[in-house]
């Protein structure tokens, strides 16, 4: 279960905060998949199966805020009968560099209000995050507000190939596993 986190309004695609979201898309694209609204129990959901690395995977953005980002996973979970070991979390990490991909297994959220709220609707702390660094704000910014920006210029020229690298992450992760992944993925 691949679920890239963002926030669903247009005005919110280009931010900071959306960036899991456009590493899904970009998977979805890359695998010739559309992403189709759900209905009933995945109401707040969008998503489509799909194969990565050789295995079946479900690929998922949320039409939940950030916040409210567990409401839409805990019943795409149930609905696939797949265990939070087997979730895949996409987001953008303040603490990372801007472009610095990691991926790391389990752990605390660090502030980060949609992995908390991921965290308690799943009851367990213990699922695989893609963590895409955007790096801190610059002055007197609170971090709040600028995740909730659009990438500038600048950054905009790069990141094509961060999506790129992290959607390549996620696929090394279904294939290889977590160590094999953070190996090849965290190596200078």
């Amino acid at each position: 279960m691949v679920v890239g986190l963002g926030n669903p309004e247009p005005s919110y695609a280009g931010n900071r905060h959306n960036v899991g979201a456009m590493v899904v898309a970009e998977l979805a694209a890359s695998e010739g998949v559309n992403l189709k609204r759900g209905s009933g129990r995945l109401a707040r959901v969008v998503s489509s199966a799909t194969r990565l690395g050789g295995r079946r995977a479900v690929l998922a953005t949320l039409t939940t805020y950030m916040n409210e980002s567990g409401q839409a996973v805990r019943p795409l979970l149930d609905y696939y009968k797949v265990e939070p070991g087997y979730l895949i979390v996409l987001h953008d990490e303040l603490d990372l560099p801007f472009g610095a991909v990691r991926i790391k297994q389990g752990g605390g959220d660090n502030g980060h209000n949609g992995l908390r709220s991921i965290t308690r609707s799943v009851s367990s702390p213990d699922y695989v995050r893609v963590r895409i660094g955007i790096g801190r704000p610059m002055g007197r910014q609170s971090p709040a507000d600028f995740v909730l920006h659009d990438f500038s210029a600048a950054e905009r020229t790069e990141l094509p190939a961060i999506l790129d690298q992290a959607a390549r992450a996620v696929s090394l992760l279904i294939a290889a596993g977590v160590d094999r992944a953070q190996n090849e993925l965290h190596r200078p």
